[in-house]
């Protein structure tokens, strides 16, 4: 009894002390990024329309890396560390950079590739150079590792073009770890306090980018957590005691939004890695939805749908039932693309309408 409850408090303490130092830490970012002029100007793809700091997510990354590391101490699992640190700091620095003046695209792409392939291939080559067992490289092997870090580049970017508004991705992040947390502990699986971490450091940035930014997260905060984020979801698919597809249908807005939008603008010839408007969410703020009015909407499908279908998932007489993950993912992605089709559609209508207005009474 003694042994438990000290684990639980040292964790607790570890998770309210990662909020307090993401923070403090953000007070120091805001500072730095006006020194160094660090700015996100208005324009014309953009949707904000004033001058706001940006790399404030450097806090959220410091803050995750250092309850991250006091937790694999504290819980003697240090072993794992070379597991998760290389990446996180690779997607970070890259990160950093660009919101410093910039990266072409071409090179962040390839930090993205060599984190995601680091997260496979990083035990084996763990396990080459300290040898645990014996390595067999087979087929399923190989079409599992491109699976994986096929995912987890798209999450590091799709996460990235859905930071485009206040708050969004900051809030979007929490639920996700917040959930997935959540289910660990419904199912009784370790590792939930990890994600508690997280969701700690996004909730000390968060006072200071919703509802109205004073710094934005940029490229530093937005690619670690949708690394984080994609991780995390792939830790949840390796636990059978969690219904397969339920990261995926906690992700279900994001993942939506990012992915209908980029194959949008493929099929129509655009260049896809450009800075545009055409999200979902970028086109509500169009069409005179404010950013908290948007982010309220994206919350209530986490909250009113996604989340209520997990638990249904994840009940127990379901958890263990591949027909039941199925059903809900495709319960949700279905309704996920038909809301995505039928607002981009209306937004159209109603921006088209609004120009038409100012044409005729001009």
């Amino acid at each position: 009894m003694a042994g438990g409850w000290c684990g639980f408090g040292f964790r607790l303490a570890v998770v309210i002390a990662t909020g307090g130092l993401s923070a403090f830490l953000t007070v120091l970012a805001i500072r730095y990024a006006m020194s160094r002029r660090l700015l996100d100007l208005p324009g014309q793809r953009r949707s904000h329309a004033q001058p706001t700091p940006r790399g404030g997510g450097i806090a959220i990354v410091v803050a995750m890396l250092a309850g991250g590391l006091a937790l694999a101490i504290g819980e003697g699992r240090a072993d794992r560390l070379p597991l998760l640190l290389p990446p996180v700091i690779g997607v970070a620095w890259v990160g950093w950079l660009d919101d410093h003046g910039g990266l072409s695209a071409l090179k962040r792409l390839a930090m993205h590739l060599a984190a995601a392939v680091w997260v496979f291939a990083g035990p084996l080559l763990l396990i080459t150079v300290f040898p645990l067992a014996d390595v067999d490289v087979s087929p399923l092997v190989l079409i599992t590792a491109s699976m994986v870090t096929l995912w987890i580049a798209w999450s590091i970017n799709l996460h990235n073009f859905m930071d485009g508004i206040d708050g969004l991705l900051t809030l979007q992040a929490m639920f996700v770890l917040l959930a997935l947390s959540a289910f660990a502990l419904l199912r009784g699986v370790e590792g939930s306090a990890l994600l508690l971490v997280g969701a700690a450091a996004c909730a000390g940035f968060l006072p200071f980018n919703f509802p109205r930014a004073r710094i934005f997260m940029g490229d530093v905060g937005s690619g670690v957590l949708g690394f984080v984020i994609g991780v995390g979801v792939l830790w949840q698919i390796a636990n059978p005691r969690i219904a397969a597809t339920t990261g995926l249908v906690l992700c279900s807005a994001f993942v939506t939004d990012a992915t209908c939008t980029l194959l949008s603008r493929v099929l129509r010839g655009r260049r896809w890695y450009s800075a545009h408007r055409e999200h979902l969410y970028q086109w509500l703020v169009r069409s005179d939805f404010s950013h908290a009015q948007v982010v309220g909407l994206y919350m209530a499908w986490n909250l009113l749908l996604a989340l209520p279908v997990a638990y249904w998932m994840n009940r127990p007489i379901a958890a263990s039932s591949p027909a039941a993950s199925l059903a809900g993912f495709a319960f949700v992605y279905v309704s996920a693309l038909t809301a995505w089709g039928l607002g981009k559609r209306w937004c159209l209508r109603r921006v088209r309408l609004r120009s038409l207005s100012c044409n005729c009474a001009s």
